[in-house]
């Protein structure tokens, strides 16, 4: 029997290559033909492997929606003949930058138009001038953001705009997803690979799924999630805030039997809210309508009375319901001029939908109204117990909003929903959203210390609930403020108790209209700040919960003071030791 080569001469390999290995497979194979068929076998799969193009998937994310698109996203790609590779924007410096060519970036924006915290050093490492050209890549953006901020999806924007400046070649572009995003990051996800293939050698098949078929954010139905939420039963109501308080803050208690739910501190519940019915009434008046006029919603005809209740934002006037009624309303179509945004925005403060309709001589009919209208959205709440403390159940710490503007009474959507409506139906529809990065250390002996006035609480009871549950050894330091101690102080009962029993070490409260002159969280962080330096060189890990825009910033402030303070540092060596921790995952934020 002649021998039959392993290698073949047309493979990637030198003569004197192939012929060794012709002879090496003769020897370990005992059946020359078997060895053969096995060996082709394989060349034939890493040749298909090596022809795949690479996809670099970067993402940005603070609350684990951006990273679970990512993944979404590269199973689309692979479907579609890429190779892709994930990775977060905290580990830019893992990726070769002069080696790629294909790269779609998700990213969400943080606060007032920021980086999510995992994505900083990445930012300013792109903007500044060591980063690299990159006419080599194409490119595209996938932005995330909530168009109740100003900055909507302004980092997004910039992630693009610094592209482009560097030479990258956008290949589709940017979109733009409010916080119902599913339709419009489909839409992305399309048009993108059909810009990406263009070009690449497919078979009409995989060219047709190309267009046709969009990254699916379907789960299995008897699963619950964002798309499938759980209805869940209201277990409790209470209020923590005291008479006397100028807040209205519950404690609620929402059961999970059934449900198939489960949850780690550190994640947020998504409370999918209905509307006040007492405003959807007040609509209907403005629009003379009586509610029972067919229209569609969520793909369904319905009344419209309960579409407005159940399936659109009936607060926040939309972008096309301002353009709409600026034909009919000359003072609105001024302000809706690109140079007078901040007269704009300062017209808008507490106004909603209801205002906007009021003011026109000529309201728009059932059907033209829901195309003017946003879809509801979820809520994402921090989740405030442990699993391990309260079996089949999940807590929420929850500030009702209610307030009058216009004369007008207003409330919050989803905290009057849940303080004041779900009793009406005893359910709330609900889903777990992971978090990727708001977690307890994984070392249960190292030292924490929690900044979290207000309902920024939350999270921390629930670390405190879990530390407790399993045993934890660590120490616990909680900065907790709020307005008066007589009526403010959530958890009290708790939280002294746990003090008392040496589960919390050091409690520090601010109450900040005890006294005249007014103290917050970040006061009492610089006064124990030689304190607070040792425990963060005793390997502790720093958390923040609360409000982005001023609190967050005052304590991040608080902190760089503390570390050249009471550490002996530069300003510079200061923030260089911030963003260690923050690299290290010990410097972490859940703020809104």
């Amino acid at each position: 029997m002649s021998r039959i080569p392993f290698i073949p001469e047309n493979a990637p390999f030198t003569t004197e290559q192939r012929l060794w290995l012709n002879g090496f497979f003769a020897g370990f194979f005992s059946d020359a033909n078997a060895g053969a068929s096995t060996l082709t076998a394989a060349l034939d799969a890493a040749g298909g492997a090596q022809n795949k193009q690479p996809l670099l998937l970067l993402y940005g994310s603070q609350t684990g929606t951006a990273e679970g698109l990512a993944k979404k996203t590269a199973k689309a790609a692979e479907s579609r003949g890429f190779a892709p590779k994930i990775v977060s924007m905290e580990k830019y410096e893992s990726v070769e930058w002069t080696k790629e060519s294909n790269m779609l970036v998700i990213t969400s924006t943080y606060g007032d138009g920021e980086p999510p915290d995992p994505a900083q050093a990445f930012w300013n490492w792109l903007k500044t001038d060591t980063a690299p050209r990159m006419e080599h890549l194409r490119y595209s953006v996938l932005a995330l953001g909530d168009t109740n901020y100003s900055e909507f999806c302004a980092f997004g924007k910039n992630c693009d705009e610094r592209l482009a400046a560097l030479g990258a070649k956008r290949v589709h572009e940017r979109k733009e997803c409010d916080v119902d995003y599913d339709v419009p990051a489909a839409e992305w996800t399309s048009g993108v690979f059909a810009a990406l293939c263009d070009g690449l050698a497919q078979s009409s098949e995989s060219a047709t799924a190309t267009v046709a078929a969009p990254v699916s954010h379907q789960s299995p139905a008897t699963s619950h999630d964002r798309k499938n939420p759980f209805p869940a039963p209201l277990l409790k109501n209470v209020q923590l805030s005291r008479a006397g308080s100028a807040k209205d803050v519950r404690h609620f208690e929402l059961g999970l039997v059934g449900s198939g739910l489960n949850y780690e501190v550190g994640d947020a519940l998504g409370v999918f809210p209905s509307n006040c019915p007492a405003l959807v009434s007040e609509i209907l008046a403005v629009i003379g309508s009586d509610g029972e006029e067919a229209v569609t919603a969520a793909a369904k005809e319905m009344s419209l009375r309960l579409a407005l209740t159940q399936h659109f934002d009936i607060t926040k006037p939309s972008n096309e319901l301002l353009t709409s009624a600026a034909q009919r309303w000359p003072e609105l179509a001024a302000l809706l001029a690109p140079e007078r945004k901040a007269e704009l925005k300062q017209w808008l403060y507490g106004r909603e939908v209801i205002d906007v309709l009021a003011g026109l001589s000529k309201t728009p009919t059932p059907a033209e109204l829901v195309l003017l209208l946003k879809k509801l959205a979820p809520r994402l709440y921090s989740i405030s117990s442990s699993l391990k403390a309260h079996a089949d159940e999940v807590h929420l710490t929850v500030g009702a909003v209610r307030y009058e503007t216009h004369g007008r009474l207003r409330g919050g959507v989803a905290s009057t929903f849940l303080a004041d409506r779900v009793t009406d139906t005893g359910h709330a529809p609900i889903f777990i959203q992971p978090s990727h990065g708001f977690k307890p250390p994984a070392n249960n002996d190292t030292p924490m210390i929690m900044v979290g006035p207000g309902t920024g609480i939350a999270p921390f009871r629930a670390f405190l609930e879990e530390r407790l549950a399993i045993g934890a050894k660590g120490r616990n330091w909680l900065f907790f403020g709020d307005q008066k101690r007589a009526t403010d102080f959530l958890y009290e009962e708790q939280l002294t108790g746990w003090q008392k029993a040496g589960h919390i070490t050091r409690l520090d409260l601010a109450f900040s209209r005890d006294q005249a002159e007014k103290l917050y969280v970040q006061t009492r962080m610089l006064e124990a700040s030689g304190e607070l330096w040792k425990w963060l060189e005793d390997g502790a890990h720093f958390y923040v919960c609360g409000d982005a825009s001023r609190m967050a910033k005052d304590v991040d402030a608080a902190l760089h003071t503390i570390i050249e303070k009471s550490g002996g540092k530069s300003a510079d060596d200061a923030k260089a030791y911030v963003a260690k921790l923050k690299s290290d995952k010990r410097y972490q934020r859940d703020v809104y």
